[in-house]
């Protein structure tokens, strides 16, 4: 997400700024346990050798780093100007607290499922430009697992439905709803022919439509619902919503949270939707979310608007899933480990962003683990 909310990033280059505490992090009235790294086996060294790549200048624009481990707090540290009360802009890593809400929505007996048909929600709109049977075949899981049949490819800036294009108009839903059909040149490969049947185009605007979905069907803005069904319950305080020049809120990207708050998000996904002993989200919709359904690229597959990577530990490939935005910013889950790392940045549309925050994890996170 870049145009949507341009930033400047005075703060890009420069020295750390590290609070992180020697020992477990503080222990707030917030609902976290913690627990000391060192303690339970981490090499603790290694973890704060985080804050001297970043005080050097080797890893720039990282604002804070964050482990869980099995529901407990154990790092905790923030940087160049990052701080423990600073709503982070995330950009398209809202996706995935959209693809929550959605699921909320269904537990809820709100929407019937993602095999609903996303055209029937808008049927009190004008028609839609560039008619076609198929458009109205899009489903929910069409646009959750970003390879639905619309011309729409934030990765090219030809397409039609690239989110820069949106960004300039007034009315987005509009914009989703209008898109034509896409085709596929000799060289593309056709869903049939695709893994999973299904071929990945990254697109924005389809996401902004989930969350379109989810205001229709609840009756509330999406940041009300989100307050009712996620932030209350997780206890997150603080968060800033967006909204489309129509008032539409944006599912799309470009929500802000505290760094504790998005670890909670995370948790709340390894955790199969548990929070303290609290059911908040079904296991089964978590289960699904965290359920390969289309090939991203070589290097990654993709969930419901959410990546899953695969990263070396001890050995072995270990499945990590992802809510990823702009600027180096993830959530990395790791089930199999129990683990849960937050890593916020502001390197937004820099080249190195995203491989330096996967290296963070990688390399530092996962090779500390004992």
């Amino acid at each position: 997400m870049k145009a949507l909310i341009q930033m400047t990033v005075p703060l890009l280059f420069a020295a750390s700024l590290s609070v992180a505490e020697q020992g477990p992090p503080p222990a707030l009235d917030d609902g976290w346990k913690v627990a000391d790294a060192k303690a339970l086996g981490w090499d603790a060294a290694l973890l704060r050798s985080a804050d001297e790549k970043i005080a050097d200048g080797t890893w720039k624009g990282t604002t804070s780093l964050l482990v869980v481990l099995d529901g407990k707090l154990i790092h905790e540290s923030y940087y160049n100007g990052g701080s423990r009360e600073h709503l982070n802009d995330t950009r398209s890593l809202t996706k995935t607290v959209t693809a929550m809400l959605l699921g909320a929505a269904i537990d809820r007996d709100l929407i019937g499922g993602v095999d609903d048909r996303v055209f029937d929600t808008f049927k009190d709109r004008p028609a839609p430009k560039n008619p076609d049977p198929r458009k109205n075949a899009i489903t929910l899981e069409d646009l959750l697992t970003m390879s639905s049949l619309l011309e729409c490819n934030d990765e090219n800036q030809f397409s039609s439905g690239n989110e820069e294009r949106m960004y300039v108009t007034e009315d987005w839903i509009g914009f989703a709803l209008d898109l034509p059909i896409k085709g596929f040149a000799p060289w593309d490969t056709k869903p049939a022919d695709s893994p999973h049947g299904r071929s990945f185009s990254y697109c924005t605007a389809g996401s902004f439509l989930l969350g379109a979905v989810v205001e229709r069907a609840t009756g509330k803005r999406l940041g009300d619902f989100s307050a009712d069904v996620l932030e209350q319950p997780l206890g997150i305080e603080h968060v800033k919503w967006n909204e489309a020049p129509d008032g539409t809120q944006i599912g799309g990207g470009g929500t802000r949270f505290r760094s504790r708050d998005l670890a909670r998000l995370g948790e709340l996904l390894r955790n199969r939707g548990q929070w303290n002993g609290q059911a908040v989200l079904s296991g089964d919709w978590v289960d699904a979310m965290l359920s390969v359904h289309a090939q991203a690229r070589d290097d990654a597959d993709y969930g419901y608007q959410i990546w899953r990577f695969r990263f070396p530990h001890k050995g072995k490939q270990v499945d990590t899933w992802a809510m990823s935005g702009n600027g180096g910013n993830y959530v990395f889950i790791a089930p199999d480990l129990d683990l849960v790392t937050v890593v916020t940045s502001t390197a937004y549309n820099q080249r190195f962003a995203h491989p330096q925050s996967q290296k963070i994890f990688s390399d530092i996170v996962l090779k500390a683990m004992p």
